[in-house]
């Protein structure tokens, strides 16, 4: 994905994977403690590779687009897409491949299967999903900006687990949503109005 130099960030490629993994774990501990129902993969496990793979492709697009609309939001993602940027160019394609397939287990384990799940079980469907979401966009809030869209995406992938009832789908959808955004912003940075630099921090020329 990413290529040229690296730069360090605060975090080593072992813990960030292990602070990915440990939200995995979280969520399967709160499965097994409160016995919360999880549906893994009603729709069976290759219509679930399938539509997730394709879910993950659609959704990029459609935020792709709504993020070229003039005032759709209310402030700019660029500064998050630098920080991202940043981020992400500091680690190894195969260290970003498993970061992105331990989100996509991790996250959806503990925000659809154990929030989502235990909420289902409390309330009802909608209240579940509006909840589910909204915390899933505070976890993850660096702007108001940003919140509106992990919000966005996670009412789509709790959308997606109430229709499907199939974590495996939401699972893939998440993890290659998660693959496709970090290669797009790396190979593409001015797409996001990123300035890519070097290991010194300065702007490389065009």
């Amino acid at each position: 994905m990413a290529s040229g130099t690296r730069r360090k960030t605060g975090f080593s490629s072992s813990a960030a994977l292990l602070f990915q993994g440990g939200i995995g774990v979280l969520g399967l501990l709160a499965i097994l403690l409160f016995g919360i129902p999880v549906h893994l993969a009603s729709v069976g496990v290759w219509s679930s590779l399938i539509y997730g793979l394709f879910g993950a492709a659609a959704t990029y697009g459609l935020l792709l687009l709504l993020t070229r609309v003039p005032g759709l939001f209310p402030e700019n993602l660029e500064r998050q897409m630098q920080g991202l940027y940043n981020f992400a160019s500091s680690y190894s394609p195969a260290v970003l491949v498993l970061l992105s397939v331990l989100a996509g287990v991790g996250e959806e384990l503990l925000f659809r299967g154990a929030v989502q799940g235990w909420l289902m079980t409390q309330t009802g469907p909608l209240t579940a999903l509006l909840a589910a979401s909204v915390l899933f966009g505070l976890v993850h809030y660096v702007s108001f900006t940003y919140f509106l869209v992990a919000t966005g995406l996670g009412l789509i992938l709790g959308a997606a687990y109430l229709l499907s009832e199939s974590l495996l789908l939401v699972m893939v959808w998440h993890a290659i949503y998660d693959m496709i955004a970090l290669f797009c912003l790396l190979r593409f940075p001015r797409w996001f109005g990123v300035r890519p630099v070097d290991q010194d921090n300065s702007p490389l020329q065009e």
